[in-house]
């Protein structure tokens, strides 16, 4: 079902100097008419995804009229659903993204949109990372956006993830809840899952992706887009990286606008969780970090604990295409 949300609705929950800033678009005449007005973008549970989910009115002052948010059942994911056409972008963890180009998805990651949204929490009994081996991790599945970080970060301190974890699927529960209930060691949360747990002291932090490296230093989340719709339609292509972009910006500098959109619009019920988790995740280094580098991180320790078959070289080479952040970082200047 397409969205529906009017840009004076939008631009009355903005300041006026902010929305003026983010609404403005001087290089609309310039580029043409965008090839399309539609665009559809995956919905999922995880907030961290935020400025896909306040992009709407963006897009709206972008030219786009139809904007859907196609709402699937937890687990899908962007690579899967641009697969199968149900989606044209949407922002997804890093490493799922790779395995999707390993795969042989025709997709192209665009842009990175912000890095630390995962925070690794364990019970009293384990002590770090390195006390991973042979505890009991939750996952939702195999090959999971949590099993994938969670093995990248056992091999960092030399765990092998294949042998070394004891791997418990949570199917139909989150693993969230096997943590709580006392059934797993350890698992890795994403927002609101980590300020639900902080909230009710329940576990501890050992890894927090947005301060700790090496994993503070890379995006985790980038945006993707059908490489079909990019080909076909390379204006409106443009306007959707820029629209995320400026959405990014939004929730960095304005985060409780920012969470009462979330709220409005139905992307989550508790505005004080929403609001921890857009000032909790860095939403502002997409200047400044380096995309490419993130998927070159991400692939090489993805391909070395056997999630991957191509080389890094060849994930950007099949499934990257930067040329529209080159443009809009030197458009849309701090």
């Amino acid at each position: 079902m397409a969205t529906v949300h009017t840009r004076r609705r939008f631009l009355t929950g903005l300041s006026g100097a902010g929305a003026a800033a983010l609404l403005r678009n001087p290089a609309l005449a310039a580029e043409g008419p965008a090839e399309t007005t539609s665009v559809r973008l995956l919905q999922q549970e995880r907030l961290c995804i935020a400025p896909e989910y306040v992009v709407a009115d963006l897009l709206r002052a972008e030219g786009f009229t139809d904007v859907r948010y196609v709402s699937l059942p937890p687990g899908a994911n962007t690579p899967d659903e641009i697969a199968q056409h149900a989606i044209d972008f949407g922002v997804h963890f890093g490493s799922v993204q790779i395995v999707g180009i390993d795969r042989g998805v025709a997709m192209k990651v665009l842009a990175g949109v912000h890095v630390g949204c995962f925070e690794l929490f364990v019970n009293n009994a384990t002590r770090g990372v390195a006390d991973l081996e042979g505890k009991k991790v939750g996952i939702q599945a195999v090959g999971s956006p949590e099993h994938l970080f969670l093995s990248v970060i056992a091999a960092n301190v030399g765990i092998d993830p294949r042998t070394q974890i004891d791997w418990v699927t949570s199917g139909p529960v989150r693993p969230r809840q096997l943590f709580i209930d006392g059934k797993v060691d350890a698992f890795l949360g994403f927002p609101p899952e980590p300020q639900e747990l902080r909230a009710s002291r329940i576990g501890r932090v050992v890894v927090n992706s947005a301060l700790d490296r090496p994993w503070s230093q890379y995006f985790c989340c980038v945006l993707a887009g059908s490489t079909d719709y990019i080909a076909t339609y390379p204006v409106a292509a443009k306007r959707v990286v820029r629209a995320i972009l400026k959405a990014a910006d939004l929730c960095a500098s304005e985060p409780a606008r920012a969470a009462q959109i979330l709220v409005d619009r139905g992307f989550t019920p508790r505005c004080d969780y929403a609001l921890q988790a857009l000032q909790d995740v860095p939403y502002d280094k997409w200047r400044e970090y380096d995309a490419e580098d993130a998927m070159r991180f991400w692939a090489l320790r993805l391909h070395d604990v056997g999630f991957v078959k191509s080389s890094p070289q060849k994930i950007i080479a099949d499934g990257t295409d930067w040329r529209f952040l080159d443009e809009l970082k030197r458009e849309l200047k701090a």
